[in-house]
């Protein structure tokens, strides 16, 4: 019996070495938890590839779609699983080209992962090819840059035969490059570095700064529609929340008027390196674009990396905006930033930021507050909130467990 089922491919997993089957046994976790509103019997490692079976043996575009989200996959095909009788497989390539949708040029491509099936690709080339021209008489058969191709792969005993394809996101499955703590606003840019990074394998933990009591909550709601929005990839498993307003001001108070965003940024770091320590997560990630705002000079960037002792991560910052604004169209992000909402990045403002700041004058303002107390406040108010979108992630055991969000709870969010 013919089966329809969806063949992920995968590339960048396949150059592993003695480790690959840590990366394969990730990317098959991950996909469990994608396909968790699919009635999805079985996922399994094969030769190359990982299989996904639906219950009725009948796999749709939808799921497709699901696993195309999930980083770690290149490509994913909606293909038919038959056995070695090259009627069977015939019929079945006649199926997938028929699904194929309009075409004028096709073209068979047989291969064998296993020499013990007699039939040289070759033969299985010209055999599969006798039979769609018979079946598709109008169409032309085209061995370079056709409108199709059918692909016919004999692995491990049976043979998969498929004509559609999906591209996926590629990349390297969440969880298997450990954790990094993102700094996560409303804006566009953040929330796109930070499923950059999980694209990468990391396991992703927002930060979010909001300007409460200063401001209203409204960004940290419209943060958590954003995880919401990326939960397709399951690159998040905890959000942070700090209300950062009052201490805006009391620094806003003391320290010159433009140097005030770079002492924001340095509380900002240091709080997420207190973070970063708690989760065991070895980097932090910004959203910072080269030159975009005052803060992204090299002279600003220096003195509020100085701050902080793990590595700072910008995966933007070589892109310019329309870039971003294209992958946060992509990602669904992009219609949650566009809304206003006042957070700490609007806070006491200054009407003239420093663009280049001297590191001398920086450290001299930062010795004009209290600002190892004031982290350790920070620290002490942080609440978070859980998704449950990333099966890699596991909450650490500190004092900061005792700290839970204020947002109202969510109906999935799992137990403690």
């Amino acid at each position: 019996m013919t089966e329809r089922l969806c063949l992920v491919h995968y590339h960048e997993i396949g150059l592993k070495g003695k480790n690959r089957s840590t990366f394969e046994n990730q990317l098959v976790t991950n996909l469990h938890r994608a396909l968790k509103a699919f009635p999805i019997a079985n996922i399994q490692r094969i030769s190359g590839y990982i299989v996904v079976e639906s219950e009725d043996r009948m796999a749709t575009p939808e799921m497709a779609h699901a696993i195309s989200k999930v980083p770690g996959v290149a490509r994913v095909s909606l293909a038919y699983k038959c056995g070695l009788d090259e009627g069977e497989y015939n019929a079945a390539a006649v199926r997938a080209l028929r699904e194929a949708g309009d075409f004028s040029t096709f073209k068979v491509h047989a291969r064998r992962s296993s020499t013990t099936y007699p039939v040289h690709s070759i033969d299985m080339n010209h055999i599969v090819g006798s039979a769609l021209c018979e079946a598709f008489p109008d169409k032309l058969v085209q061995m370079h840059d056709p409108d199709v191709t059918v692909v016919v792969h004999v692995v491990q005993g049976s043979t998969f035969v498929y004509a559609a394809s999906m591209p996926g996101v590629g990349g390297l499955p969440v969880g298997t490059a450990g954790k990094v703590v993102t700094l996560l606003s409303s804006g566009f840019d953040s929330p796109v570095a930070t499923w950059m990074v999980g694209r990468r394998g990391a396991t992703c933990i927002p930060v979010h700064f909001s300007g409460r009591p200063m401001t209203s909550d409204t960004s940290e709601y419209l943060c958590r529609d954003i995880v919401d929005a990326l939960a397709p990839s399951g690159v998040v498993g905890r959000m942070y929340v700090v209300p950062f307003g009052e201490y805006q001001r009391q620094i806003s108070l003391v320290v010159p008027q433009s140097l005030r965003i770079i002492m924001y940024r340095r509380v900002m770091y240091q709080v997420s390196e207190r973070i970063a320590q708690l989760e065991g997560a070895k980097a932090i990630v910004t959203g910072e674009s080269l030159g975009q705002v005052a803060s992204q000079t090299l002279d600003n960037i220096a003195a509020v990396n100085q701050a902080v002792t793990i590595p700072v991560l910008r995966p933007l910052i070589g892109s310019d905006k329309q870039e971003i604004i294209r992958r946060a169209q992509e990602l669904g992000t992009y219609d949650i930033s566009s809304q206003t909402a006042p957070d700490c990045c609007t806070l006491f403002m200054p009407r003239r930021p420093e663009t280049h700041a001297r590191m001398r004058e920086v450290l001299d303002a930062w010795e004009l507050f209290d600002h190892e107390a004031m982290v350790n406040a920070l620290v002490a108010s942080v609440e978070y909130e859980d998704f449950p979108q990333c099966p890699s992630y596991h909450a650490p055991k500190g004092p900061l467990r005792a700290h839970h969000s204020s947002l109202a709870p969510r109906d999935d969010a799992p137990a403690e």
